[in-house]
């Protein structure tokens, strides 16, 4: 775990509504020191387990998804919101704690049994990242693992994805 990152993370109260602690990872970006030594952890961890490609959840997953495709020079694939990708996709609907939301993925967007790491920034419950785990599996890929800058260690986040790798640089229980 990085005390660098941890630091960097800051708690927004009451945000996006009342009773929740928004743990805010703009300071990370806004820290290029930060943010290099995330991807550096990132590209540490994964660059020897022959990845074919890396797959980054909407939207903030991009931000660090796309700089670690280039330092492995691996291509990378976005996982996005219903309606958001301009070919043929597979999708997947979860449930939110208030209804359901859907993702997707081009049905072209690797070839079979390419070993696939999926990145994002946070992990809270866990329906996003298993549901791109899903996508990736019904799209004929392999997950490899998953990487993120933040697990909230209190929420079950990680039960759901249990049974994959799982790479946290901070965690905060």
């Amino acid at each position: 775990m990085s005390e660098r990152l941890r630091a960097a993370i800051r708690d927004i109260p009451d945000f996006p509504k009342p009773g929740i602690l928004f743990k805010d990872i703009t300071p990370v970006l806004a820290d290029p020191r930060a943010f290099a030594e995330a991807l550096d952890l990132m590209e540490a961890h994964w660059k020897t387990r022959g990845l074919d490609v890396i797959a980054g959840i909407e939207s903030r997953g991009f931000v660090f998804a796309a700089p670690l495709a280039d330092r492995l020079r691996l291509p990378l694939v976005p996982i996005r919101k219903q309606g958001k990708l301009p070919a043929a996709t597979h999708r997947h609907e979860y449930a939110l704690e208030y209804g359901t939301d859907v993702v997707e993925i081009h049905r072209d967007a690797f070839s079979t049994g390419s070993k696939v790491l999926i990145v994002d920034d946070l992990l809270a419950t866990g329906g996003t990242a298993a549901a791109a785990a899903a996508l990736v599996e019904v799209a004929g890929g392999v997950v490899a693992g998953f990487a993120f800058l933040v697990n909230l260690a209190f929420l079950p986040g990680a039960q759901k994805i249990a049974r994959y790798e799982a790479q946290y640089l901070v965690e905060f229980s």
